[in-house]
């Protein structure tokens, strides 16, 4: 089963919320997220004035497919890699920017937002959200998975067989 990389709780999560929702106020766009590289929404944010949203899951599992495939394209053209995407279309536009190793943030937005506003506001708030998110890594044994939560599940089922 496929599982996050990153999990955000308590006060990095809110830290991470109120990340998001300033990137709205700063550079008009109409929703933010922060999803991790195999397309979980971490986090996210709408602004006050914006439609109902897109299926976030979706978009989160879309977006971290095409950042993977945009990464393919970059290693093929000899490069590190893109550490940006943007789309536009006439009413809607995307931009993508890595958040560190493993997250990406989100920004959707419309002709009322300035891609430029957009690029630089998304920047600052990449760089901020990564900082947040340095010790998210979900590692098992940080978590207690490998010993509590097996000690745990057998303990469970003793009971429930009368073991």
């Amino acid at each position: 089963m496929v599982e996050p990389a990153l999990v955000l709780y308590g006060a990095t999560y809110e830290k991470a919320l109120e990340a998001l929702d300033e990137l709205l106020r700063e550079s008009g766009a109409r929703y933010a997220l922060l999803v991790d590289k195999k397309g979980f929404v971490l986090a996210h944010k709408e602004a006050l004035w914006a439609p109902k949203p897109p299926a976030l899951d979706s978009l989160a599992t879309l977006v971290a497919g095409n950042a993977a495939a945009t990464q393919a394209l970059a290693r093929l053209l000899g490069e590190a890699r893109f550490n940006e995407l943007l789309h536009q279309g006439e009413q809607i536009g995307l931009y993508v920017d890595e958040v560190g190793e493993y997250a990406l943030l989100v920004l959707v937005f419309d002709p009322t937002a300035p891609l430029g506003r957009v690029k630089l506001y998304g920047k600052r708030a990449a760089q901020t959200l990564a900082e947040l998110t340095k010790d998210a890594l979900v590692s098992p044994s940080k978590l207690g998975l490998d010993t509590e939560y097996r000690e745990g599940a057998s303990a469970l089922l003793d009971e429930l067989f009368g073991n």
